[in-house]
This record gives structure tokens, C-alpha cells and sequence, in this order.
């Protein structure tokens, strides 16, 4: 064909490293037509048909299926829009890979049962979108429609876990414990209560946030002690305890007696949960961030140094 130089299936196969029967598989399917056929009718091929075998090759490395290559090739799909197609689908193919990794490295860490692997395996599979519904589904139990609403959208966008898109073993890890523990129907009702008792000691004393500035203030007291070495019951503590009930009158806007003080210990009790500083934890180990500080030797010092105090 005016001189120009024609392979055999044989040639091309040395050319680009396929086999003779890959190439005839191209050629029957009419992905890589011959340019000719030899007196004996063996199939002949031209320069331009290496250069497509090439550009298969290439395609099917990348995980393109032959319906699509002999698309690309016929010009009935733009390469680009296909390319783009392929690495999203491929993006989501890593992450689930990813997300199927951290699984195993967790159960091998964990000893999981195998009940325990598949309900990991469930969790750690839901998309962004499942994760936001069902942490959403546990906030809004939580918080949802209790008065001074600014107030609790702030804790609930603080309590909110980002699993990254790829997720250590750890990540997985609590991301699984978390919303197990999020769907803890007591629980739910235990944070609900502690909303609403917060949201009604706002309204009736006027300042933001009792609950969180017992705690802070708890800390900010108890902490020198704790570190002095002084017993709960001690005489020590008595100005501790005072401190403390006083803060929380004015808070309230009630009077400084037995009274308040039973309602100052039933609110640290409630505040001293350990399934709350847990969600914390396994909440900063999600979202990478530093682990919070344990108030639990705080409240346990306080709750008895009150209780030492507060007649029944």
C-alpha cells in the first residue's frame, strides 16, 4: 500500500509486548482493525494500528472496559470526560479499599468477634452523607427543640465526628464505638435531660451556660487541691465547697442552702457521666484532634466533698 510498511499479528506482538492472541482478540472485536491481509489472508497492520494497541493498552492498565476503549477510539466519547468518569469512580473505589483496610487493622487490633467485624464493617462503610443523618438523628434527639437553640447548635456542631476519607485503624475504631454509643437510648436520654435542666436554670437565673461554667469552675478550684494532695473531707475543703455552692446560687439565682446544694450535686453527677467524657475522646481521635482533658478526678473530688457537706 504505497510502500508503506505492514506488520503481521506476529510483529505486532513483539512491538508492544502483547500476545498474538490478545492482538487477535483487539482485531476480531474491531478495536484494532488490520490495514491489509498477506495472498495467504493473514491479517497486516500498519504504524497507526501499534499506536492504538498502545493507547488499548494504556486504557485497559487503567481499568477502562472495551465498550468504552472502542468508543474513545471511534471518537463517540471525549478521552477527557471519560478520564474524568473513570478517576472519580476510581476515587471511590481507593476510599472503599481504604475504609476496608482500617476494618481489618482494627479487628486484628481489637480481637473483634465476628458479630463485632461485620457491624464495624457496616459503620465504617456508610457515606458522609448515612454518617451526617445518623449522628444528625442523635443530635437532634438530643438537643433538638430545647429552648436557647444558638447555644445547643454550637455543642452539636462540636460533638459532630469528621471520619477522614482515609481513616487510620483508630479513626475506625471510634468512629464505630461512637455511633454505637450514640444510638444508647439511655444515654440519649441522660444528654437530653442534662439539656433541658441547663436550658431551665438559663431561664430562671438569666446567665448562659451554668453547666459548663460549673465544670470550669469545679477545675479552676478542685485542680490546686487535688494537686495539694487535700482529701475531700478535710477541713481544707470546706472553702472549696463554699466557693462553689456560692457560684452556683448566683448562677441560678436562688438561695445558698441545703437545697441548692442537693441540686448542685444531682448536676455534677449528671455532668460526671462517663459515657460523655468517652464520646469526647473517641470524638478527638476521629477528628485528629488533641485528646481532651479528664475531668473525671475533678468531679469525683467534688461529688465528694459535697456529699460530705449536703444533708440528705
Amino acid at each position: 500500500m504505497d510502500g508503506e510498511t505492514l506488520y503481521s499479528i506476529g510483529d505486532l506482538a513483539r512491538r508492544t509486548g502483547l500476545t498474538v492472541k490478545t492482538i487477535r482478540f483487539y482485531s476480531d472485536r474491531g478495536i484494532v482493525a488490520p490495514t491489509d491481509r498477506n495472498p495467504a489472508g493473514y491479517r497486516l497492520y500498519n504504524l497507526a494500528a501499534v499506536a492504538r494497541l498502545d493507547l488499548v493498552q494504556t486504557l485497559r492498565d487503567l481499568g477502562l472496559d472495551l465498550s468504552t476503549i472502542r468508543k474513545v477510539l471511534d471518537r463517540e466519547l471525549s478521552l477527557p470526560e471519560v478520564a474524568a468518569a473513570h478517576a472519580d469512580a476510581l476515587a471511590v473505589q481507593i476510599r472503599t479499599l481504604r475504609l476496608r483496610r482500617a476494618v481489618l487493622t482494627a479487628v486484628a487490633e481489637r480481637g473483634s468477634s465476628p458479630e463485632e467485624m461485620d457491624l464495624m464493617h457496616k459503620l465504617a462503610k456508610l457515606s458522609e452523607e448515612e454518617r451526617r443523618r445518623l449522628i444528625g438523628d442523635f443530635l437532634g434527639a438530643t438537643f433538638g427543640g430545647v429552648p436557647n437553640a444558638p447555644a445547643f447548635a454550637a455543642i452539636g456542631r462540636s460533638m459532630t465526628p469528621e471520619l477522614p476519607d482515609d481513616p487510620r485503624a483508630e479513626q475506625v475504631a471510634a468512629w464505630v464505638e461512637l455511633a454505637e454509643l450514640s444510638q444508647d437510648s439511655d444515654f440519649r436520654a441522660h444528654l437530653r435531660r442534662m439539656a433541658e435542666e441547663e436550658s431551665a436554670e438559663q431561664a430562671r437565673g438569666g446567665a448562659g451556660g451554668p453547666g459548663r461554667d460549673l465544670v470550669a469552675t469545679a477545675r479552676v478550684h478542685v485542680a490546686p487541691a487535688l494537686a495539694a494532695g487535700v482529701a475531700p473531707t478535710a477541713p481544707e475543703a470546706d472553702r472549696i465547697v463554699a466557693e462553689l455552692s456560692a457560684h452556683y446560687a448566683h448562677v441560678v439565682g436562688a438561695p445558698d442552702d441545703a437545697g441548692l446544694r442537693r441540686r448542685l450535686l444531682a448536676r455534677l453527677e449528671s455532668a460526671n457521666d462517663p459515657r460523655r467524657e468517652r464520646y469526647l475522646r473517641l470524638l478527638a481521635v476521629i477528628n485528629d484532634w488533641p485528646a481532651p482533658e479528664s475531668l473525671t478526678p475533678v468531679l469525683d473530688w467534688t461529688l465528694q466533698a459535697l456529699r460530705a457537706r449536703t444533708p440528705r
